[in-house]
């Protein structure tokens, strides 16, 4: 069983930081691909923030470059989203995404969060 946790959500005004945390647990044999997304309020479809491959290659949403920052710690199998300079905007939950291959078993699944509460008050 696999599981995946996020944590470091809050509330924050424009301009403050927060940094997002992933940790990813059970029977992981290795992780691929992590992605952060989120929905925002009254939106149905969760949008890409950034993601990470296992090599540390990066990509970001246009509209969080240069202010996000995604990172991994592959001995901890959990990936960071530090968030500076907060907007408005950026008010939703946030999920993380896995793509990750579990012992015993051939081939990558895809794993989600329960998701973080993240809400910057103007």
């Amino acid at each position: 069983q696999v599981q995946l946790v996020e944590s470091g959500g809050g509330l924050v005004q424009a301009g403050e930081s927060l940094r997002l945390s992933c940790a990813a647990s059970g029977d992981i044999f290795s992780i691929n691909v992590v992605g952060w997304y989120r929905r925002g309020p009254g939106k149905q479809r969760r949008e890409l923030v950034a993601t990470i491959t296992s090599g540390g290659s990066t990509n970001y949403a246009d509209s969080v470059k240069g202010r996000f920052t995604i990172s991994r710690d592959n001995a901890k199998n959990t990936v960071y989203l530090q968030m500076n300079s907060l907007k408005p905007e950026d008010t939703a939950v946030y999920y993380c995404n896995a793509d990750l291959r579990r012992v015993g078993l051939r081939g990558l699944r895809d794993y989600w969060g329960q998701g973080t509460q993240v809400t910057v008050s103007s």
